[in-house]
């Protein structure tokens, strides 16, 4: 039976959560970091990455590590706000990437994060306060003031990969001049629920600590499904003089939960593409208490910035994390032979051990040279990377077919070794930019990267004798031209490369073949223009086209094993609109068309890439107490995987609803409640491959009650 609180208790909570939407009530309720700006107003932050206002983001260093308005940035870039994050009672990342168009989620084998950007599919291109944070696992949203995707090739800034794009998230951190505390639980009708905490306590007046932790019970609408985690994020900073702020955080996370994979699909007619199986949204099809993925991290971060003197600035970081991972899945390996036939399961235990050490440094200097002003930025990077990986088959008794007409588990044991592999990456990369302003409308971006990346390992098993190496040594330029014909509106067009060595994302194996292989090569032509209509209201257009050569992608007949493509193409249009529409009414809007597909060969689609996205989310403020959200996601069909056969299975496509009151009970505590699929949509969200989509929840209703001191 399914582990939550029951059919009963799902509805009420759901019930609980509309009723605010019919109430004659006026009250609104202010999220936290409102709420936290309100007690705050003079604070200062003492790490400071970037301004924003409500959902409307003016400013931030991660697109060029140097603090510039988004204006005159010439590629995309989506952000997510705090007050938007907690507006749509946002749990996971996948809760955000689904109202960014361009941006697809992935199922990531119910184990991890997992997104395809522009048409590239990617397990590691995730970053904290612009560190690489690659490791394969859920990123909580408790101690993120915002959540950033870049897209397009970002070599430049951040090194190897990033072919469609990154998605960075900044850290709350510690403000001075006041002290002030939050906390919110909540609720779901699956029996979901959580609690977090924020505080920050000023120690002197130059240094200060905040404090954030969570603890969060999972489970939805699918059978089985549960789990756990807990997070703590203690993070210290000073200011060291006039001109020095220092800044020191650590970070422990607590995983273990179900992993879940989802349905397979079945056959429609022949030669057509499949589709996922209908009527089995909540049958698992792994094995209870055999499925399960735990995770316990240790993240530390410094930062140092500083002012050397009027026009040079430093800026450097330095991440170590420890992480320890399992997963074990039993998981759908084929189509259902019919609507009550048999499906054909397959299982793997997957141990993986990393330690991460980033260390980065920058120079930004400011100077004019004649009538041109330069702001050029200086860095270097280094990082050393240890994975230790194990995969151990399996044996079923008494085998491994699943009925579906009578669905009984069988019995697993992880016994035979497969992969035991050691790797080290070690990278250093050093890189120029110079942003120059040639005039009151004119503006050039331009750089280039230099990196040196080194693997080295041994898989123990096939070849032990034998270890596995590969040294590239990669340019990587940037450029952009910017128009402003007015101050407060610029026409871009930009050119960006990037590059993903043959070890991959994770470095856990590199055959013979593929040490052979020159790096993918991710180049991104990019035309757009950016209007702030006014301070709390911009609206973005980009046309793209992003090609990939030296292709890879997993073999849709065998997810364990890739294949090469050759060259794919991913053209596209991204239009957004952000802000205030009226003093009351917030929107964030936008809406993507992509065609991807490999070159030559436009009959065959990419994977995970709908022709159409749109999204819209409203907040309107019916009084100073009172306000409602409504939101809307659509999203065309896709197939799971490269079309490279035409039973390939294709996801249908699907319009969703949410909604959502604030209520201010008090000026401490505030009530929201938030639908999702407010009109029970049957969709199918996501998927990890052909035969591992994951069914889209029914309407459910979570409440939340925010307090702060």
């Amino acid at each position: 039976m399914k582990r939550s609180i029951g059919i009963s208790a799902r509805t009420l909570v759901t019930i609980i959560a509309a009723i605010p939407l019919a109430s004659p009530a006026h009250a609104i309720a202010l999220t936290d970091a409102e709420a936290l700006d309100e007690q705050c107003e003079g604070c200062e932050t003492i790490i400071v990455t970037g301004t924003a206002n409500n959902y409307v983001t003016a400013t931030i260093d991660t697109a060029t590590k140097t603090d510039t308005p988004l204006i005159d940035i010439p590629q995309t870039v989506s952000v997510i706000t705090r007050e938007q994050l907690d507006d749509q009672a946002h749990h996971s990342l996948a809760d955000v990437l689904r109202y960014v168009p361009g941006t697809t989620v992935g199922q990531g084998e119910g184990n991890r994060d997992q997104i395809t950007l522009r048409g590239q599919n990617t397990t590691a291109d995730f970053f904290v306060d612009g560190v690489r944070d690659d490791v394969q696992y859920y990123r909580g949203l408790y101690n993120i003031e915002r959540v950033e995707i870049l897209k397009g090739p970002y070599a430049l800034i951040f090194g190897r990969g990033g072919g469609g794009g990154i998605l960075n998230r900044v850290q709350k951190s510690p403000v001075v001049n006041k002290s002030f505390a939050a906390s919110q639980a909540s609720l779901n009708s699956f029996g979901a629920w959580d609690v977090s905490a924020d505080l920050n306590a000023p120690l002197t007046d130059s240094l200060a600590v905040r404090l954030n932790a969570t603890y969060e019970s999972f489970d939805n609408h699918r059978d089985f499904v549960g789990g756990e985690r807990y997070a703590l994020n203690p993070y210290i900073a000073a200011r060291l003089g006039a001109n020095w702020k220092f800044g020191l955080s650590y970070e422990y996370v607590h995983d273990d939960r179900v992993t879940d994979r989802g349905v397979p699909s079945i056959s429609t007619a022949a030669g057509q593409p499949n589709r996922p199986i209908p009527g089995y949204d909540s049958q698992f099809f792994g094995v209870p208490g055999i499925n399960r993925t735990t995770l316990e991290a240790h993240i530390a971060k410094l930062r140092l910035d500083g002012q050397l003197n009027d026009n040079l600035n430093f800026t450097g970081s330095i991440l170590y994390g420890d992480y320890d991972k399992l997963y074990e899945n039993v998981f759908a390996n084929g189509a259902a032979t019919t609507q009550n036939g048999t499906v054909a399961l397959d299982a793997y235990s997957d141990p993986t051990t990393r330690q991460n050490f980033i260390a980065q440094g920058n120079l930004i200097w400011e100077v004019s040279t004649g009538p041109l002003a330069h702001k050029m930025l200086f860095g270097i990077e280094y990082g050393d990377q240890k994975t230790a990986n194990q995969r151990l088959g399996r044996i079923f008794v008494p085998g491994n077919s699943f009925s579906l007409s009578n669905p009984v588990f069988p019995s697993v044991a992880f016994t035979t070794p497969t992969r035991n592999t050691e790797s080290e990456v070690e990278f250093f990369s050093a890189y120029g930019q110079n942003q120059i302003s040639l005039s009151d409308h004119f503006d050039v971006v331009v750089g280039l990267r230099y990196d040196h990346f080194e693997i080295t390992g041994t898989d123990f098993i096939p070849n032990p004798d034998r270890p596995f190496a590969r040294t590239d040594d990669k340019l990587s330029p940037r450029m952009g031209l910017i128009w402003k014909p007015v101050e407060n509106a610029s026409v871009y067009a930009s050119y960006s490369q990037s590059f993903l060595p043959r070890a991959g994302d994770q470095f856990v194996s590199l055959t013979a073949t593929q040490q052979n292989l020159a790096p993918e090569k991710f180049t991104n032509r990019e035309i757009g223009a950016k209007w702030d209509i006014r301070p709390d209201l911009n609206v973005t257009l980009a046309l793209f086209q992003l090609d990939r050569t030296n292709a890879t992608t997993p073999d849709p007949a065998n997810p364990l094993a890739t294949i090469n493509i050759g060259k794919t193409r991913t053209r596209g249009v991204e239009l957004a609109l952000t802000g205030h529409i009226t003093p009351d009414w917030q929107v964030s809007t936008g809406y993507s068309w992509q065609d991807g597909h490999l070159r030559g060969n436009e009959g065959v689609a990419l994977g995970q890439v709908p022709k159409h996205q749109i999204s819209l989310w409203n907040r309107y403020d019916l009084s100073e107490r009172l306000g409602l959200g409504m939101g809307v996601v659509h999203q065309s069909s896709q197939f799971a995987a490269i079309r490279t056969s035409p039973t390939i299975t294709r996801l249908p496509g699907f319009t969703r609803v949410d909604a959502a009151m604030y209520f201010d009970i008090s000026e401490a505590v505030q009530l929201q409640a938030n639908i999702e699929n407010l009109f029970d949509t049957n969709y199918f969200s996501d998927e990890h491959n052909v035969n591992n989509i994951t069914p889209g929840a029914p309407v459910n209703g979570r409440v939340t009650v925010k307090v702060r001191f």
